[in-house]
């Protein structure tokens, strides 16, 4: 259980004592006390290099003699780095129960201890400890988790020669980077394997033709049987720390 703060709400300016990592335990209680519902905004979110993200969390706590407070409210990441909430409004539906939408925001572009590092990629959780006027109370710990992901892209499909002779060869190129936090770039994302999909002309439905695995400069490259006419397009799925990505499709015409 972490220590109770004299209140509900933290400030904007945090003491760099407060920002030491903590090993994650599981959630704690003592007596009646607990949290009724807890909400997030979005549970992924994928991050680039200049747009920041807000998290927003809404946590309702409730005990039979009224909460005194919801504090420490923090998302901690996979490599333990903690960032505190920018602002909370708290507020008593009842007697019994206390609600606070606490808000986080998630930039890769900054010059301090919350700019995002790469190492921070993947699975995060959201931490706070409702107390009741009983001295009763319930460590949230590790069961709010998020994921928080490095923004992909792939860049717009190449498929030629345009037009091609029916079940003649097409080569069709792409490539893929990623969000570097530590730099702020997209850099080539290196031995990903992305799916290259075709949807023949006059249908809304794209099929995987062949998996192809990007270079160590991030482009992909293969060659197909043009069979018909359609549209050609890569397809990422994600990863526990990179998002998906899909390129726009180029269209060509087999005839």
């Amino acid at each position: 259980m972490r220590t109770r703060t004299a209140a509900a709400t933290l400030g904007t300016s945090v003491l760099l004592s407060l920002l030491v990592p903590a090993a994650a335990h599981a959630d704690t209680a003592k007596g009646d006390t607990v949290f009724t519902s807890l909400s997030f905004n979005k549970k992924t979110f994928n991050v680039g290099v200049s747009a920041a993200q807000t998290v927003s969390v809404a946590a309702t706590a409730k005990d039979g003699s009224g909460i005194k407070g919801i504090y420490g409210a923090k998302l901690i990441s996979s490599d333990d780095r903690i960032i505190h909430a920018h602002a909370a409004d708290c507020s008593r539906p009842s007697s019994t129960t206390m609600k606070c939408v606490f808000k986080f925001t998630l930039d890769a572009d900054r010059t301090d201890y919350y700019d995002l590092r790469n190492s921070s990629a993947g699975t995060w959780r959201f931490t706070a400890e409702a107390a009741a006027n009983d001295s009763d109370f319930y460590d949230l710990e590790t069961s709010a988790k998020i994921q928080v992901k490095r923004l992909a892209k792939l860049a717009t499909t190449k498929a030629g020669p345009e037009p091609v002779a029916k079940g003649a060869k097409l080569t069709v190129t792409g490539a893929l980077t990623r969000a570097d936090w530590n730099t702020n770039t997209y850099q080539p994302h290196a031995g990903r394997s992305v799916a290259l999909q075709f949807k023949r002309s006059g249908t809304s439905t794209y099929t995987t033709v062949k998996t192809v695995t990007t270079d160590a400069g991030g482009k992909l490259r293969t060659t197909v049987t043009a069979n018909a006419s359609g549209t050609w397009r890569w397809k990422a799925t994600s990863t526990s720390t990179t998002s998906g990505a899909t390129a726009y499709g180029d269209t060509v015409t087999a005839n």
